[in-house]
């Protein structure tokens, strides 16, 4: 069997294969809630075989989106929302789906990115009022965001409990806690964007402990056999930034309070990055994270070709691969490497008529007849 088509265990939870859809913003909610457009671009991805779904950066409050039309899951008609696409998707697919909760911080009140992804002004229509940990505004001209107290940081985790609980109730089998891109957690962590001279700025210690804080949180909240892990960005691209160094800090630090798995991404905390991107660029990232944590670790970013996804995993350089993009280009990205490494995979009984012939065994308990 090919290491991309092993079963993979996150703590109670066992993944049927190695392939993680990455959760891809949609920006197609209204007042946080998932319209009809969710349903079908998540019944989509259940459907192509691969081993776990995680649903697109969820709002933990209205000010936590990035754009007006992000999802939340902060009230009542949310929940209900997201139910109704949860329930749809288990009456045709087994995949587990797991959720990306998360806060925007300074990156929210954005427009959606095919309508240029710049801020939307407090003052202007369906903008508001950001907040983050220092007086520090993202881009060069944006609006200066408020800056959490203590008040607003209780407030904060609150909103994070909140959701997860919500997700818990709706049958969300994992949550990935959201400190990558440069959203609120990952702000609090970089010292680009945390400037704060109280217990929560100034030395990694002190920078982490938000971001600790909201992970011990949920996960105090949460059953025990529910895996809660971490996306990460591994650097910021900018020098005196976050580096690969404070990242494994502070997954030592996670893996301590019962942290499932690192999703290791870089960058997006500053419009300074630079970024040399290139096939697997992010995945020595993983492999070191992994190597002294001993975290089982999602690789990310322009891995795109199902060999290149086995040797990944073969070299032990990660323990999943995640793909965000390519399942977006093409939502069978599983089935094709399943024929191309010889292994088999789920498929919905309405297209198990479709493997070809060349591949008889690529669809698993198939049974068809003609008549």
């Amino acid at each position: 069997m090919s290491h991309l088509f092993h079963p993979l265990q996150l703590g109670s939870l066992e993944l049927e294969n190695r392939i993680i859809i990455a959760p891809m913003c949609q920006y197609s909610a209204v007042d946080g809630s998932a319209r009809d457009w969710h349903l079908i671009h998540l019944g989509s991805l259940a459907l192509s075989g691969a081993g776990l779904l995680i649903i697109e950066a969820t709002a933990v409050s209205p000010e936590g989106r990035i754009s007006p039309a992000d999802l939340g899951l902060y009230s009542d008609d949310n929940e209900a929302a997201l139910g109704r696409v949860m329930q749809a998707l288990a009456k045709h697919s087994a995949m587990p789906l797991a959720i990306q909760l998360s806060h925007a911080g300074r990156k929210g009140s954005s427009r959606p990115p095919w309508e240029g992804g710049a801020q939307i002004r407090p003052d202007q229509p369906n903008g508001w009022k950001a907040e983050a940990p220092s007086a520090v505004p993202h881009a060069e001209g944006e609006d200066t965001p408020a800056v959490l107290d203590e008040a607003g940081l209780a407030r904060v985790r609150a909103d994070f409990v909140r959701a997860a609980q919500r997700a818990l109730r709706l049958g969300i089998r994992g949550i990935e806690v959201h400190m990558a891109h440069g959203y609120l957690l990952h702000q609090f962590l970089s010292p680009l964007s945390n400037r704060r001279v109280d217990a929560y700025g100034g030395t990694l210690e002190n920078r982490m402990r938000f971001p600790l804080e909201v992970f011990d949180a949920i996960r105090a909240e949460m059953p025990a056999e529910m895996p809660v892990w971490v996306r990460v960005s591994a650097t910021d691209w900018v020098e005196g930034g976050c580096d690969l160094d404070s990242t494994i800090a502070l997954a030592q630090a996670l893996k301590q309070r019962g942290c499932a798995a690192i999703h290791v991404s870089t960058g997006g905390v500053s419009t300074k990055q630079t970024i040399p991107a290139g096939p697997g660029f992010q995945v020595p990232f993983a492999a070191r994270i992994k190597a002294e944590t001993g975290l089982p670790t999602f690789a990310v970013g322009l891995i795109t070709e199902p060999e290149q996804a086995e040797t990944i995993l073969q070299k032990g350089e990660a323990d999943a691969i995640a793909l965000a993009r390519a399942m977006l280009y093409d939502p069978h990205w599983p089935w094709h490497a399943a024929a191309a490494l010889g292994a088999n995979v789920t498929a919905p009984k309405q297209y198990w008529r479709s493997n070809p012939r060349e591949f008889p065994d690529l669809f698993k308990n198939t049974r068809t007849a003609q008549r």
